[in-house]
C-alpha cells in the first residue's frame, strides 16, 4: 500500500501535468488562431474598386495602414470569368505576400446554378499567380437572393458548401461572408443556418453594416455590432466559434459610428475585424483603426 505522503505528490503531480496540458493547448489554440488569414485587421477590394489599376501601390499603402488581410472579390455570378482580371489578382497575392499580408479570396454566389458557383470557387482555390503564389483562403458571399425560396436556397446553400470543403484539404481556411442576423437577415436571408454551416467554415465574417439599418452614434453602434456578434456566437452553438466582424461601410461612418466600431471589436474580441471597403477609408478611420491592437 502507497504511504499517504507519497499519494499526495502523486496526485499533486497528476494535477500539474492536467494543467501544464491545458496551457499547452491554449497556447497551440491562440497560435492558430494568430496564423489564421480571417485574423486582425482587414479591408476589402471589390471587382468594382479602383485599386486594380495599381495592385502594388494599393498593398503598399494597406500594409502602412497595419492591415494585416487583404480580402480579394475574384468575381460574382454576373460575371462569366473564373477569376476576375486573374493577372492584377496575381499581382495583389505576390504584392501582399511580400509586404507580409495574407490574401483570401471571395466570391458572390446566385445559387440559381450550383455547379456554375462551384466551377467559379474552385478556380479561385486552385488559383496562381505568375510567380505560383496561392490565396491564403476563401470566403462565400452568403447574400443574393435570386432563389425566392428560402428552403431551396438553404438546401443550395448547404450543397454548394459541402462542394467547396471537398475541393480544399480539410485545414484549408474557409469563411462565410453573411448578413448581419441583427436587423439585415430578416429582409436579406431570414435564419441563416449558422449552426450547419459551422461544419464547412472555419470563420463567420458578419457584414454588419450599422448606418443600412439607420444606427448612428458611438453607443448605438457599438450596441448593434456587440449584438450581432452575440447573435451568431447563439445561433452557431459555439460562443468560441471564429468571427471576423466587418462593422460598417466606411464611406458612410463618421469618427462616432468608428469610435463605436473599435469599442465592440475591444467588447466583443473578434477573431479579426474590418470595414468595407478600402477605397472608401479615410486616414482618419485607418488611424483610429490602427490605434486597436
Amino acid at each position: 500500500m502507497m504511504r499517504r505522503g507519497s499519494a499526495r505528490l502523486l496526485v499533486l503531480a497528476v494535477v500539474l501535468l492536467a494543467m501544464l496540458a491545458s496551457a499547452v493547448s491554449s497556447r497551440g489554440a491562440a497560435s492558430a488562431h494568430r496564423r489564421s488569414p480571417f485574423a486582425g485587421l482587414g479591408t476589402w477590394v471589390d471587382i468594382y474598386s479602383t485599386e486594380w489599376a495599381d495592385p502594388e501601390a494599393a498593398v503598399a499603402a494597406m500594409a502602412r495602414h497595419g492591415v494585416r488581410t487583404l480580402y480579394l472579390e475574384t468575381g460574382n455570378y454576373s460575371h462569366s470569368a473564373p477569376v476576375f482580371r486573374p493577372e492584377e489578382a496575381g499581382r495583389f497575392i505576390d504584392a501582399a505576400h511580400a509586404a507580409g499580408l495574407r490574401v483570401v479570396a471571395w466570391y458572390l454566389p446566385s445559387f440559381l446554378n450550383v455547379p456554375r458557383d462551384a466551377a467559379k470557387v474552385h478556380a479561385a482555390v486552385r488559383f496562381r499567380s505568375a510567380t505560383g503564389e496561392r490565396f491564403d483562403g476563401f470566403a462565400l458571399d452568403i447574400e443574393a437572393t435570386k432563389v425566392r425560396s428560402l428552403k431551396l436556397r438553404d438546401r443550395r446553400l448547404l450543397f454548394l458548401s459541402t462542394r467547396i470543403r471537398h475541393m480544399v484539404p480539410r485545414r484549408y481556411p474557409l469563411g462565410a461572408i453573411t448578413p448581419s442576423p441583427v436587423g439585415m437577415s430578416p429582409y436579406f436571408w431570414p435564419e441563416i443556418p449558422y449552426h450547419s454551416l459551422t461544419h464547412y467554415y472555419k470563420a463567420f465574417l458578419p457584414m454588419a453594416y450599422s448606418t443600412m439599418r439607420g444606427i448612428h452614434g458611438r453607443a448605438r453602434t457599438t450596441a448593434f455590432l456587440a449584438s450581432t456578434v452575440s447573435s451568431i456566437r447563439t445561433a452557431s452553438g459555439d460562443p468560441a466559434f471564429p468571427i471576423h466582424l466587418i462593422g460598417g461601410l466606411s464611406g458612410s461612418m463618421s469618427a462616432k459610428e468608428t469610435a463605436g466600431f473599435v469599442q465592440a471589436v475591444a467588447q466583443t474580441k473578434p477573431l479579426g475585424y474590418s470595414l468595407y471597403a478600402f477605397g472608401q477609408t479615410t486616414p482618419a478611420t485607418w488611424r483610429a483603426l490602427a490605434r486597436h491592437p
